[in-house]
This record gives C-alpha cells, structure tokens and sequence, in this order.
C-alpha cells in the first residue's frame, strides 16, 4: 500500500492547474445510460473513482473509450445487465448513481448498497422513497436495491427530500428525465455539480428547469439522444489548494478554476488572514495576510454555504491561526477523524459532538499519520507541509480517490513530496526512529 512521505516546512510558489471536478463527472457518466447514442465527456479528472465508474459503466454492458486522457466517449446502446456488482459499489458510493438513469431507461435496476469513506452512514433511504414517488417498487435482496417500475416507465411525481441530498438530486433528475410526466423535486440540492449535470442531460434532449436553485423542474421525454460537454472545475481541490498556499505562507497561482463555485469558503478564508486576489474569472492568486492567520469560526452547510468537503482543510490551516477557532459540522458525523492525527502531529483540537475547537497556533511535527477518508487524506497533507520533520501518511488510497497527480502539482510548487511503496516506507521509518 503506497504512502506519502512530506518533508515540511517549505513555501509553495508557483502555478497549478485545477482538473475536472470529480463530483461532477461522476453523475455525468452515468447520464450516458440515459441513451443509446454517444455522449462525450471533456475535462474528466484522472481519479480512482473515476477509473471505478467507468469499470461499472463496461461491466453493465457501455462501451467507454477514451481517445485522449480527459476524454471519455461512452455509447451505452448495449446494456447487457442492469445490475452494479458489490465488488465495484463497495470501494464507491456514487455507484448508487446508475440505479436512476438504468431504472428510467430500462425499468429495472440493481445496485449493492453503497460503500466509500467512513464519514458517517450517508443512508440512501432519501433515493428510495423518492424512486417509489415516481412509481418505482423498491425491494432490498442480499445487501441489494432492486428497483423496478411495474408499467415499464415511471410516472412524474412531486418529490420532497427531507434532508438535502447531492447524490438523491442527481439520481431523481436522472429517474425523472425519461418519466411520463413533470416531477418537481423540492429542497434540491444547489451546489454547482447539479447544474452541471442539468446542462449535459438538457444538451441530450431533457427538460429541466431550475437547476442551481431549491425547486427543479423536470418534463419527462420519450428518448434521449448523445451529446458533447466539458466537465466544470473541481471546486474543492480550488481550495485545497488555496490552503496550501496559505498554510505554507507561500504564494500560488491557481488557474482553469471557478471562483463562483466556491464564494462561501473564499470568503471565509479572506476572513481568516488568507489573500485571494481573482485575476481574471478563471485565476486566483493566492498568499497569506502579512498580519497573519486569523482563528475564525465556521459551520459547514448545503452549498452555496461552507461546503463540508472543506472542513478538513480549514481545520489544518486553523492550527496555525491565532486564537481559537469553532468548527461545527452539520453534514456528516463522524467526519472529525483528522482531528485525531493532527493531534498527533502537535495540534490542540477538542472535540464535543459535532463542534470541534482547535487552539492555535500550535507547532506541527512529523509524525507517521493515518488517512481515514478522502479529505482527511487532504487535511493531513496540508499540515505535513508546514511540519517540521518528516510525516509519513498511510492509506493514500483515499486521496487518490479525488485528487488528480497531487503528489507531481505540489512538487511543481515547491513541496518536498514523495510516493513510497511499504518496503521504502519501512525504510524511512527506520530512519526515523534512529
């Protein structure tokens, strides 16, 4: 199992290039069962989830090919199984994203219960009851969702979720887009990888209004056809990088990025004592106040408010803040399990239920750290930046998940940083503990 060992303490400088956002692509090829005809897909990250998804696609019987590494062309006219298999759904919980678009189309579907980071139980149960809305016959079987709908084609329905789901929005705009009927659904989710979603599937033909707001509309048609889009910027990674500038004191241009996509969190990082200056609509530039980090509270919300997936990050940079700082989760439990490993590291974080409070700014060391989840993996390396000494981080696997050559963009900008396999990791452990 790989690792990462980071050797501290340097300022990253430099020009780094946002990919494709992983949240987004992922929905976007699983919208490809919508039809038999090609869709093409521009500005798709090179990530484990993605290479994973795209395996789901073949084994259901799609053709994907890619004719240049970004590029995906999926033609799905031969589905030969409507089925997504343990083996696959287990390492990823956005597999669940083929049970929408393979229900709408074929009428049945049959998707394992969903895996992924362990965040928190992130309970699917919100997708069911909307699909039995739009008509579906919900069942579980050995661990598994069957789905059907009894007349062949599911019947629009106005869908209210309970709690804002990114995954639910997506798969009942899938669902729903081959329904007979309009389907409203209500208290949507906002963030900007619905409304790209809703831009490809309305360039293959659908009907959708709303997108990016609370209420959408959907007018079901008789067929979708193929269609060409580019995948928007990967928000997070934005600011993971953003961090990375500031947390190091270094100074970084951050390019191909939206900005728009991400106002909450740059927001409250310029708060925080980080300067983030936009160039043009697609470039930041990136340093740390001269006065300094300040400890500034924050809540994680639905988009357009604090994204969750930014908690980690914010948390890292917070250790070298001024004061005390209040992070407070309301997305996901158990998504604090980073605190724990920049503890050990030198930070002075406590945690009561779903606020944790980190005392800085506080020294960080090297240590030989854990990785428990994909932005875990991000908060970990960020702090081993501004470390002094060596940290070696296991389970890297996380964060090759999300994160497109993170190792190869922050060499770029200056980071002592390296992949090491188990037998290079044992050596650098034994030199470490000389």
């Amino acid at each position: 199992m790989d690792k990462f060992l980071i050797r501290g303490g340097r300022a990253l400088k430099g020009r780094v290039e946002i990919s494709g956002a992983k949240n987004s692509a992922l929905p976007c090829l699983a919208a490809a069962l919508l039809t038999d005809e090609t869709v093409i897909l521009h500005n798709v990250p090179y990530v484990k989830d993605l290479i994973t998804q795209r395996r789901l696609l073949e084994d259901l019987g799609a053709t994907v090919l890619t004719p240049e590494l970004r590029t995906h062309k999926i033609t799905a006219r031969n589905i030969a199984t409507f089925e997504a298999p343990y083996e696959l759904v287990k390492t990823m919980r956005a597999s669940v994203l083929a049970l929408g678009p393979l229900l709408a189309r074929f009428g049945q579907a049959r998707v394992s219960m969903p895996g992924g980071c362990a965040i928190g139980t992130r309970p699917i149960d919100l997708h069911l009851k909307a699909f039995e809305q739009l008509g579906a016959v919900i069942e579980l079987e050995s661990g598994d969702v069957v789905a059907r709908a009894p007349k062949g084609r599911l019947v629009g329905a106005d869908v209210g979720f309970e709690k804002v789901t990114v995954t639910g929005t997506e798969n009942v705009m899938m669902a729903s887009s081959l329904a007979s009927g309009r389907t409203i659904i209500r208290n949507a989710a906002r963030e900007p990888e619905i409304e790209d979603l809703a831009e490809l599937m309305n360039r293959m033909g659908a009907r959708i209004k709303g997108a990016g707001t609370d209420t959408i509309e959907i007018d079901g048609v008789d067929a979708m056809s193929g269609a060409e889009h580019t995948i928007i910027p990967d928000r997070i990674e934005t600011g993971t990088f953003i961090v990375a500038a500031a947390i190091t004191g270094g100074e970084v241009e951050i390019t191909r990025c939206d900005p728009t996509h991400l106002r909450a969190a740059i927001g409250k990082l310029g708060e925080a004592g980080v300067e983030i200056d936009e160039l043009n609509q697609s470039t930041l530039s990136v340093r740390r106040s001269a006065s300094g980090l300040k400890a500034k509270d924050v809540i994680t919300e639905p988009h357009p408010l604090f994204p969750t997936d930014m908690q980690a990050q914010y948390m890292a940079l917070m250790t070298q803040a001024e004061g005390n700082s209040v992070i407070q989760e309301t997305i996901f439990e158990n998504r604090f399990m980073h605190a724990s490993e920049l503890t050990r590291m030198g930070a002075n974080i406590s945690i009561h239920g779903n606020e944790a409070t980190v005392h800085g700014p506080t020294p960080l060391s090297g240590a030989r750290v854990l990785a428990s989840d994909l932005r875990a993996s991000a908060s970990l390396v960020l702090a081993a930046l501004c470390a002094n000494g060596e940290t070696l981080i296991d389970r890297v696997y996380h964060i090759d998940r999300g994160y497109e050559t993170i190792v190869r963009k922050l060499w770029a900008l200056g980071a002592d940083i390296e992949r090491i396999t188990d037998h290079e990791a044992s050596a650098a452990e034994a030199v470490q503990s000389v």
